[in-house]
């Protein structure tokens, strides 16, 4: 396990503001075009979680994550108009909250060596 640096939690908060721009960018393009706009969006958190990961361990996928889990659930309320962009009925919806999150914690499962840069 790799000491807290100033490097290594420079890089966790700028994997922070990775996970709040794809939040923000997965929930308002997930119903842009049933259903390829949630298959994008979830394609951008997939690839957003595993360069978080290899960029900087743990402490970064842990900054992706809060950035990500956060910015999904504040724009998935209802707004002060009343409108919506994650409505609770719909199955889209559901599959953006649930895939995001799911697709994010995968990443957790992958074996460490695949984000190894040492030569074997």
């Amino acid at each position: 396990m790799r000491p807290l640096t100033a490097a290594l939690l420079g890089k966790a908060a700028l994997t922070l503001v990775l996970g709040v721009v794809v939040g923000a960018v997965g929930t308002t393009a997930h119903r842009a075009s049933e259903p390829w706009g949630a298959v994008g969006a979830l394609a951008l958190v997939a690839a957003a979680a595993l360069t978080s990961r290899a960029y900087g361990g743990w402490p970064a996928w842990g900054g992706f994550a809060v950035g990500l889990f956060v910015t999904v659930q504040a724009l998935a309320g209802t707004g002060p108009g009343g409108d919506q962009l994650v409505p609770a009925d719909s199955v889209l919806s559901w599959v953006w909250v649930l895939g995001s999150a799911g697709l994010a914690l995968g990443v957790t499962a992958l074996p460490r060596r695949l984000f190894d840069d040492r030569p074997r």
